[in-house]
């Protein structure tokens, strides 16, 4: 073949290549990425605590009732609010005597995808193991196990509804016990679910469902900004904790059970995006107060440290590049409260 033959094919595989990688329109090619981003089609629920449509139902009453805390002022909701996402507005939990918790109300969407070691350290196992600890605590609900169980097991209602959800227990006197409590509490858990976004329409073929500025902060997310290091999959969230350098002194995340991990020590559990322009504050501490704030944090780059993921590192974005993110993490907002854990459950479980 002559040189003049062979730089011709040569440069044909070039065009090829980017005509591959733009699509015919001229855009990039983001099917293989938008694909990673696909909505699940149904809800995950445990062997060891399946779903039943009874056991749901006792868990979205628990869920909303006074009755869990010593003096019935307090409910799971009154930190994690429908409404608002199943969070709160505020940079930290409020204790019951209105002074500020350490973290952030970490919102519930999506919950039955990010199962492994939740809060934002990772202090539980799973949604069971949740339950008894802001039930329990002094600061919040302040109410024993042992008081609790007592409590339920003495109101009728509550009895025939344990019996109900838990077919081994419907000869019991007292079915109410604390594993109960935290499996229907898990399971009504499991179907506060994120409702089809404009995000999801552009993944399944609608190229006009978002606009060319959300294109392009798709791009970035998956490409120069890296966001989807971390935040990845149809949740937006690898499930993991990373030190994003901005946390100091004794606020070590994860680290704090794990004193020898140098890669740990500033870790947090990586949220969920989806609603996320829904929901400031961010960040554990609540510490950015808009979109914004929190782009203008990862294109710093954080405190350089031995312990900063090797994800995070100065940007330099522009003020385009900034609104483009922001356009993109918008279109990741549903149409507002709905799904299975705001309507009456059926005996199937739900998809989201």
């Amino acid at each position: 073949m002559s040189k003049s033959l062979a730089g011709a094919a040569a440069a044909l595989m070039v065009i090829m290549g980017c005509a591959s990688a733009v699509g015919i329109s001229g855009e990039p090619d983001r099917t293989a990425r938008l694909a990673e981003f696909r909505r699940p089609t149904e809800i995950p629920f445990p062997e060891s605590n399946p779903y039943s449509q009874a056991k749901a139902e006792l868990g979205r009453s628990l869920f909303f009732d006074p009755m869990l805390s010593r003096d019935q002022t307090r409910t799971c909701a009154t930190c994690h609010v429908p409404s608002m996402d199943w969070t709160d507005d505020k940079p930290r939990a409020v204790r019951n005597d209105d002074a500020p918790m350490a973290v952030r109300t970490p919102t519930l969407l999506d919950i039955a995808w990010i199962e492994r070691s939740l809060g934002w350290d990772g202090r539980f196992r799973d949604l069971e193991a949740v339950a008894f600890v802001p039930i329990s605590a002094k600061a919040n609900m302040d109410m024993p196990d042992t008081l609790l169980v007592e409590r339920l097991n003495a109101t009728p209602s509550y009895v025939e509804a344990f019996r109900q959800a838990f077919p081994d227990a419907a000869d019991e006197a007292r079915p109410v016990t604390r594993l109960r409590i935290e499996q229907a509490l898990a399971t009504f858990e499991r179907l506060i679910v994120s409702g089809p976004a404009p995000f999801d329409a552009w993944v399944a073929g609608d190229s006009a469902a978002v606009s060319a500025g959300a294109k392009r902060g798709f791009d970035l997310f998956t490409g120069k900004a890296n966001c989807s290091a971390c935040h990845s999959g149809a949740i937006f969230t690898d499930g993991s904790f990373h030190d994003i350098g901005t946390a100091s002194g004794d606020d070590h995340g994860r680290g704090r059970f794990f004193p020898n991990s140098t890669a740990l020590r500033y870790a947090f559990k990586t949220p969920t995006l989806r609603n996320v322009a829904r929901r400031p504050p961010y960040m554990h501490d609540g510490s950015a107060k808009d979109l914004a704030a929190v782009i203008d944090v990862y294109d710093r780059g954080g405190i350089e440290r031995a312990s900063r993921s090797r994800d995070i590192r100065p940007l330099g974005l522009s003020k385009q590049e900034k609104a483009d993110l922001i356009a993109f993490l918008e279109t990741l907002t549903d149409a507002g409260a709905d799904g299975p854990a705001h309507q009456p459950i059926t005996a199937e479980p739900p998809r989201p």
